[in-house]
């Protein structure tokens, strides 16, 4: 097999694992809260083990550093609010308002990444509208809020995926990961005793829940990670873009199949639904004409979709 035709395997591969998260994230019976706390420590405490990592931290300057860390409180936030509208709503729901990154992402980045605004990305943002408007019309009233704090969630992803391209000559991607998690794991972890909550904020989770945070760790996170970065050596940017704009249709799917949430929404949800991926599928083959900047691997460990690549 050619190596674009396995880097393409591959890719597709990561994204049916990153489309797995928000169904793991609806089986996991921990709140939102210690779901991301123990996700991120996990991940974070493995990096760790890395020698690559320790000297990734002591080569990368101490102003580096901090600026990393400001993004991992953005990924913590992100990573919060997704599984909390997965528990608000359901997996479908949470993964609908991810596809609303790029959108967000097409205004955003022009002015924290420092680059001309392009008035096609406007078309975008409009078309989208219309999307949203059916997506709310097709969810029960007992889910909007869970679509608001999904949408909030699509916001921080566009946030730190901003950033992120920004520093994205400035450090290792697998110490860029460990620095934001394990920042994001101490934030949450000050964050707590500020956030209502049932009982004590961290717990030890059940035979049955500590199974599936491996499995959202390890299988979901640091695997899709490390085969993304080979992959990404033979794919252009706007390649890898297009597939993982997949990854809200294989999550969707896949609720369907194993949850049966089909039951609990309707025709406009979908129709709306595939308004809002035909204006994300759009935003990279307008931009194609741009000069290609090589992908930017360290928005890989830290979100499970978009901005993964320009």
């Amino acid at each position: 097999m050619q190596p674009i035709h396995r880097a393409r395997l591959q890719i597709h591969f990561c994204v049916l694992l990153w489309g797995f998260t928000a169904i793991i994230g609806k089986l996991i019976t921990l709140q939102a809260l210690p779901l991301v706390w123990w996700r991120m420590l996990l991940v974070a405490l493995t990096l760790l083990l890395m020698p690559k990592v320790w000297r990734g931290l002591r080569a990368m300057p101490a102003r580096t550093r901090w600026a990393y860390a400001g993004i991992g409180v953005l990924v913590s936030l992100h990573w919060l609010t997704f599984y909390a509208a997965i528990k608000l709503s359901n997996a479908s729901v949470g993964a609908t308002c991810l596809a609303l990154g790029p959108v967000f992402l097409a205004f955003m980045e022009p002015w924290l990444a420092k680059r001309r605004f392009d008035p096609r990305e406007l078309f975008i943002g409009a078309a989208v509208v219309p999307g949203v408007v059916m997506v709310v019309g097709g969810v029960p009233h007992a889910m909007r809020l869970g679509l608001a704090v999904g949408v909030l969630s699509a916001l921080f992803v566009a946030l730190f995926g901003s950033l992120n391209k920004r520093m994205v000559e400035h450090g290792d991607p697998l110490t860029v990961t460990c620095i934001e998690l394990g920042t994001g794991t101490l934030f949450l972890t000050l964050l707590a005793p500020l956030l209502p909550h049932t009982g004590p904020a961290f717990v030890l989770p059940s035979v049955h829940d500590a199974l599936l945070l491996l499995v959202l760790s390890f299988g979901c996170t640091l695997l899709p990670f490390a085969l993304a970065l080979v992959a990404l050596r033979h794919m252009t940017a706007f390649g890898t873009q297009m597939v993982t704009n997949l990854e809200p249709v294989y999550a969707i799917v896949l609720a369907i199949v194993l949850l049966g949430e089909q039951r609990q929404l309707d025709n406009w949800f979908y129709a709306g639904v595939t308004v809002i991926l035909l204006a994300v599928f759009t935003h990279p083959l307008l931009g194609r004409n741009r000069r290609r900047r090589p992908a930017q691997t360290e928005l890989l460990g830290t979100t499970e979709s978009h901005n993964i690549v320009e």
